[in-house]
């Protein structure tokens, strides 16, 4: 099911979205839908993050351990 969303831009990312639009020949309904998608699964990400550095039984470990423990 999909449900229509209104949002106002400013002009000069909605000319930047037409120009992506028109350069890679996709709808800005599609383009829109994916950076959004894209914004929410980095969002989620960051939340994860924060979470688990909140968590003091969550042990942090060093690049360079982290290297090591990777073997390379």
């Amino acid at each position: 099911m999909s449900v229509s969303i209104s949002v106002r831009l400013p002009e000069e990312i909605a000319r930047a979205l037409e120009d992506l639009a028109k350069s890679t020949e996709r709808p800005k309904t599609f383009l829109i839908r994916k950076a959004l998608e894209s914004y929410l699964a980095e969002y989620a990400d960051y939340q994860i993050a924060l979470e688990r550095l909140r968590n003091r039984d969550d042990a942090v470990i060093s690049g360079t351990e982290l290297r090591k423990r990777l073997g390379i």
